[in-house]
């Protein structure tokens, strides 16, 4: 099975010539420029490979100009679509870095409690990527932070957290003795 990996997302045509604006997924300084070839997903599951004519940032954005993109028409089709690179051409880290999506099926543990599974995870909530780890039938949403990651094996799926005390507990479901106080307590 090809692998891919997603470095930005189309949000929006932007000018007249084809252009569009993408939020960027990749903190690789350099990564895009004119030359590169990235293959665009679209919704139906189909790949097209584009070729970077131009980047320029403009408003908190990236943007790009494709070869053979030339208009509005040409460049809406690309809306929504994720732009990727196979995976054997994602950036060598430095050492003590690690590529987020490396994270997702690796089991999570605080101390030597078992938590469960990484299934996802999610931007944009803080400063640090939540790990949304599957435990039973929850999902919680654990930050991954330096300042809570203790080991890290990849090879073996593993990741070691130590997290402060009742962090998993702000998402569990009320226990029976929490309900009868809430309702003691009323509206």
């Amino acid at each position: 099975m090809d692998e891919f990996i997603t470095l930005a997302r189309v949000v929006k045509v932007q000018g007249r010539h084809g252009e569009v604006a993408v939020e960027v997924h990749s903190d690789v300084p350099g990564r895009f420029r004119p030359g590169l070839r990235l293959l665009a997903l679209g919704a139906n599951d189909h790949r097209r490979e584009l070729e970077v004519k131009d980047v320029w940032s403009h408003k908190g954005f990236l943007i790009l100009r494709f070869v053979g993109v030339d208009s509005i028409a040409d460049a809406e089709p690309l809306v929504g679509c994720e732009l990727q690179v196979p995976f054997e051409q994602r950036a060598a880290l430095e050492p003590g870095w690690t590529y987020i999506s490396d994270l997702v099926g690796c089991m999570v543990s605080d101390g030597p409690r078992e938590i469960g599974r990484v299934e996802d995870v999610r931007f944009g909530a803080g400063e640090a990527p939540l790990l949304i780890v599957k435990a039973g039938t929850r999902e919680l949403e654990i930050p991954y932070a330096a300042a809570h990651l203790e080991n890290l094996d990849l090879k073996g799926k593993r990741v070691r957290m130590l997290l402060p005390e009742g962090m998993l507990e702000l998402d569990a479901p009320l226990t029976p003795e929490e309900k009868q106080q809430q309702k003691r307590r009323g509206p």
